[in-house]
């Protein structure tokens, strides 16, 4: 197996490991399940919220995992012993928000599934909720990693992490939750490849800066 396919498959495992799938698409249903019983039964409007109501807990979902995506890595040298056999840390850095990529989103988008069916959505419009979840969710892998990267290390590091994800998140948010109008789909696609494109240098920056 090549370096890539190996640091791919090790990120995968830690990313399900002790659980943390589960935790995560758990976490998901139980914040969707709120908002039904904060509402209540009125089906038009569950309908109409649904899927900004999903997107936000998708995004919620996200900060779980921040704090062990980079941080152990770090304090512990592995980066360095990376650098040293020559691999590009950008390079190693985006291997990694696609494993984080298969570590949750897919579990959430199946998951999602069920939430759909909470806020009464029709077959189409659940249909474009998991569009626009498959193309706003590497926005979030990509945002996880480079936040995990620059809290790498500092005292509190999950709450610094939320102040700077959530805010980066909200064109995600927004435009994912606007799923139903092809504009705003083409516009989630668009950032959420703006996020992936960058977040690897940001974050090999931020890890160098940590080493250095």
């Amino acid at each position: 197996m090549n370096a890539p396919l190996t640091l791919i498959a090790r990120d995968v495992r830690r990313g399900y490991a002790g659980g943390g799938a589960t935790l995560t698409c758990g976490f998901f249903l139980l914040a969707v399940v709120l908002f039904p019983f904060a509402i209540g039964p009125d089906r038009v409007l569950l309908a109409r919220i649904g899927p900004g109501a999903i997107w936000v807990a998708a995004l919620l979902a996200a900060l779980l995992p921040v704090e062990r995506l980079v941080a152990p890595d770090a304090e512990s040298g592995w980066f360095d012993q990376i650098r040293v056999h020559g691999l590009s840390l950008p390079l190693v850095m985006a291997l990694r928000m696609f494993a984080h990529w298969i570590a949750f989103a897919p579990p959430l988008m199946l998951v999602a599934l069920i939430a759909g069916g909470l806020f009464g959505l029709d077959g189409m419009r659940l249909g474009r909720v998991e569009l626009a979840l498959l193309l706003g969710t590497p926005g979030l892998a990509a945002l996880a990693v480079a936040t995990g990267a620059l809290t790498a290390g500092l005292r509190g590091a999950g709450g610094m992490a939320g102040l700077l994800l959530l805010p980066l998140a909200l064109p995600l948010l927004i435009f994912g939750a606007g799923g139903e109008d092809l504009g705003a789909v083409k516009l989630l696609a668009a950032v959420s490849l703006m996020l992936v494109a960058g977040a690897p240098w940001l974050a090999a920056a931020a890890i160098r800066s940590v080493r250095d």
